[in-house]
């Protein structure tokens, strides 16, 4: 069981939270709610260690593991992916080495009677306790079972980590805190660069490990799966919950519906006793009547009401240039690397305005055909596009696109032309960027920031074909509806690449499914679909 006791973070005149206590026991599984800006990551940063508190403390067992995996991070450039993977076990490899070492040393001295040499009994003692105590484990095998599971091949273990991305030095790292089996795991931000069947895998891992979870997602599906508690970080304090999400928003609505009501009534209690005080103050007859009325005002607490997040993206597409009938046709369309054949023989039409979802697993083809549309690769068959089809186009990668040492305004200012640049200001402030947030440089943002800004651009110059892929990523969950909202309005046609069946369900109307070298038309929504298939979501079509 670990505590957290009274803390508090204040920093430049503002306090972020006050007295926050509660414990986490042994199978927790908490989701850690709150808008941005609420203290959610620097509470886990404390609890983590890696942060301190103004106030308060953690308690927590001597033995105790907490294992921190931060949004942002870095594994070591010199060693392979096995590796580094390995070094979750550094500290027992360094014990036995010492064990060793100090063993070689009593072998070889004669001095048995020396103060120095009972020292190093005591120390190598010491030392075989701990780790014979530690259950036998084939520590090769472990590595291996969970890299794989992370969506490695074996082909990457001797790969130095140097030349893979971002999203897979994550999971790099993601590989080593689960190796370790702490007690406590903290995750910010986990499945951001996760695909669904590593979202699945780790799913899987953190409900039947039987150990302490608290993370921070802005994945629907994810949290509402793996949590069992949610504790909302608002006002600086916290509410908690035994809820998993879905349920924590409907006993929070209910929550902030009886704050308005004792609000409400509180508010007409004091306007009634004020009245009575404005109009019997000085009347000699009430004075001990005004006086306690007086006195009781004063003890009172105000009833508070939770603030709501207020702070809103204003998104919406510009209308779009006509284009033909069928901005996309596909006949026979294939493509083959070396030997390596995605997908063949792919027929199908997209009409003008529908909205369409490419999914299936990774490596199935759905950005490959993404890049064929895009004119980007080249490919066997035909695929034409329509008259007047002007393609926007939002890659996986976009946000990590942008220029860091640019600020806001300059990302979108270098891009505007014509009468939109007089309307940039105005543009960024609709996408949160009002004031001072437009002189960031694009390096202090955030993954959701980043995103936003990449959208911007997007909407710079009127479409008629838009082509999202994985536009979600890094996006918070009421930012996710926001944008949602806006496609649905979108007098265009939609290519949408995404495994988020939330953001999917209700909007689209078509969905391609992409696996065993096809491409399958269904011409249905996605909850049809995954009906069809007798699915409770897309992590199980993409795993099958």
């Amino acid at each position: 069981m670990i505590s957290v006791d009274g803390l508090a973070v204040e920093f430049g005149g503002t306090t972020l939270f006050k007295d926050i206590s509660f414990v986490i026991n042994e199978k927790d599984r908490i989701a850690l709610m709150g808008k941005n800006g609420a203290g959610k990551s620097t509470l886990l940063k404390i609890i983590a260690g890696a942060d301190k508190p103004t106030r308060g403390r953690i308690g927590a067992p001597k033995d105790a593991v907490i294992a921190y995996l931060p949004q942002h991070l870095m594994t070591d450039n010199t060693r392979t992916v096995f590796e580094e993977a390995s070094q979750a076990f550094s500290k027992i490899f360094e014990m036995e080495k010492e064990i060793e070492e100090i063993n070689l040393e009593m072998a070889s001295r004669t001095d048995y009677e020396s103060e120095e040499y009972y020292q190093l009994i005591e120390r190598v003692s010491a030392l075989s306790e701990v780790f014979y105590s530690i259950e036998e484990i084939n520590y090769d095998a472990e590595v291996e079972k969970t890299l794989l599971g992370l969506g490695f091949k074996r082909e990457d273990f001797t790969r130095p980590t140097s030349e893979f991305s971002g999203g897979w030095r994550m999971r790099i790292e993601l590989a080593k805190i689960l190796l370790r089996q702490p007690d406590l795991i903290l995750l910010d931000e986990p499945t951001n660069h996760l695909d669904i069947e590593s979202i699945q895998w780790l799913e899987n891992f953190l409900m039947n490990s039987g150990k302490a979870v608290i993370v921070i997602s802005h994945d629907r599906a994810f949290v509402d799966n793996i949590t069992t508690r949610t504790i909302e970080v608002t006002m600086g304090r916290i509410y908690d919950y035994k809820a998993k999400y879905s349920e924590y928003l409907e006993l929070r609505k209910d929550r902030r519906l009886h704050q308005q009501k004792a609000y409400e009534e509180q508010q007409k209690i004091i306007a009634d006793n004020q009245a009575f005080i404005d109009r019997f103050k000085g009347t000699y007859s009430k004075t001990n009547q005004v006086s306690s009325r007086e006195k009781m005002l004063e003890k009172m607490e105000i009833v508070e009401i939770d603030e709501e997040d207020t702070s809103a993206l204003r998104l919406k597409f510009p209308p779009s240039p006509r284009s033909g009938n069928y901005p996309v046709i596909a006949d026979g369309l294939g493509k083959t690397y070396s030997d390596n054949l995605v997908f063949s023989d792919a027929k199908f039409t997209i009409e003008r305005g529908e909205k369409v979802a490419f999914v299936g697993r990774n490596g199935e083809g759905k950005s490959t055909l993404v890049k064929a549309i895009m004119d980007e690769i080249d490919y066997d068959g035909e695929l034409t596009l329509g008259h007047n089809t002007m393609i926007g186009y939002f890659a996986q990668n976009q946000a990590s696109l942008l220029d860091e040492n640019l600020t806001v305004f300059q990302t979108i200012d270098d891009v505007a032309v014509g009468d939109i640049r007089t309307k940039i200001k105005d543009m960024l402030g609709a996408f949160m960027f009002g004031g001072d947030n437009s002189t960031k440089k694009v390096k202090v943002l955030s993954g959701g920031e980043r995103t936003r800004l990449a959208m911007i651009k997007l909407l710079l110059e009127p479409v008629n074909l838009l082509i999202l892929d994985e536009p979600t990523n890094h996006l918070d969950l009421k930012t996710k509806d926001i944008l949602k909202e806006a496609l649905m309005a979108f007098d265009g046609t939609l290519i949408l690449v995404s495994h988020d069946r939330d953001f999917l369900n209700g909007l689209v109307s078509k969905v391609y499914e992409f696996g065993n070298k096809k491409v399958k038309e269904h011409l249905c929504g996605i909850s049809e679909f995954l009906e069809t298939k007798k699915m409770e979501n897309l992590t199980e079509l993409e795993v099958k």
